[in-house]
């Protein structure tokens, strides 16, 4: 048996404050609940507290998937950590959440493919795992604070992004199942599209750049709306023929939740249900690099996955960058 990485427990956790669609139909002074409702299907979002802050989220999605694997701090051997909200430009993320908890034994590292970074970060996981026998537990966390980065005034971004955190522990197995593979894919031609363009050191924060609020999240263009769609199809059956499975195989696949049209349009193209998925953007908006950990640790919690299955994890994010990797269960 080859030695490759399973999913032994996952988690979520999202901000106590919660804010309904109502909170922007007043604060914009126009109506976005009933467009939001109807063709984005978000009801309700969670922001941070203003003393709550990325690692926050990190630390309790990581307190609680400790308990479900029935782990202490000290089993974990590296932690990474996927944000493009950081504590920090610098140090990571990672290493302020293995001090809080006490993980004196782990390595960390943070990593930044915006909202496909969760996968990434799996993909990263599980090949530290396969490659290197000391890693035997690896703690990989999306965590995003994005409503920190909002312009209240902008009504494309302001309403739609949100806060929260997904956690998943990786460990190493001597068997076929667990991690079978994964694809990453990039069109970088797309990286002015969509950002937060200030504060690193292309263009430093001034008070000029504060003024225009050019450190804040920024729709630049409309992105094609057949991309997202497009390639997660190509990738998702070029990934199931790497690791000799086909569509009818899937179980479920969890996809970045930022457009539910296009996972809709995704699963039709491969002729599957949206039982083959499962959502949280409803009730939680978009939380980009959280949104898939999210997602899966609710499923799991409800039941919905069973030893076995064949699962799909699905990103994309600015950049653009997407990821895929499939799991057998």
């Amino acid at each position: 048996m080859k030695r490759t990485a399973r999913v032994i427990a996952t988690s979520m956790y999202a901000p106590e404050r919660i804010l309904p669609n109502s909170y922007f139909n007043e604060m914009l002074g126009e109506d976005v609940d009933t467009w939001l409702r109807e063709n984005l299907t978000i009801r309700e979002r969670r922001w941070c507290a203003d003393d709550e802050s990325t690692v926050d989220l990190a630390q309790k999605a990581t307190e609680k998937v400790l308990v479900k694997a029935g782990l202490t701090a000290q089993d974990i051997d590296l932690i990474i950590i996927s944000t493009d909200t950081p504590e920090y430009i610098s140090p990571s993320t990672a290493s302020v959440l293995q001090h809080r908890i006490g993980a004196v034994n782990a390595g960390t590292f943070d990593i930044n493919t915006a909202c496909a970074g969760f996968v990434t970060a799996v993909d990263i996981a599980a090949k530290y795992i396969a490659a290197d026998e000391q890693y035997q537990h690896v703690l990989v966390i999306g965590a995003y604070a994005m409503s920190k980065y909002l312009n209240v005034q902008d009504k494309k971004t302001v309403t739609l992004f949100a806060d929260g955190a997904g956690a998943a522990i990786l460990k190493s197995q001597s068997s076929d199942n667990g991690f079978l593979g994964s694809l990453l894919h990039t069109e970088g031609q797309y990286h002015g599209w969509m950002g937060i363009y200030a504060g690193g050191t292309h263009q430093p924060i001034t008070e000029a750049v504060v003024r225009d609020k050019k450190h804040l999240l920024q729709f630049v263009k409309k992105f094609p709306t057949e991309i997202n769609p497009t390639t997660w199809t190509r990738m998702i059956r070029e990934l199931l023929g790497k690791t000799g499975n086909s569509v009818q195989d899937v179980n479920k696949i969890f996809f970045t939740q930022i457009n539910i049209n296009s996972i809709k349009e995704t699963l039709e193209n491969l002729e599957l249900t949206m039982d083959h998925t499962h959502v949280v953007m409803d009730r939680y908006g978009y939380t980009g690099s959280a949104c898939i950990p999210m997602a899966l640790a609710e499923a799991e919690e409800q039941g919905q996955i069973e030893a076995g299955d064949l699962i799909l994890f699905m990103g994309s994010g600015g950049g653009l960058a997407f990821a895929t990797a499939a799991f057998r269960w």
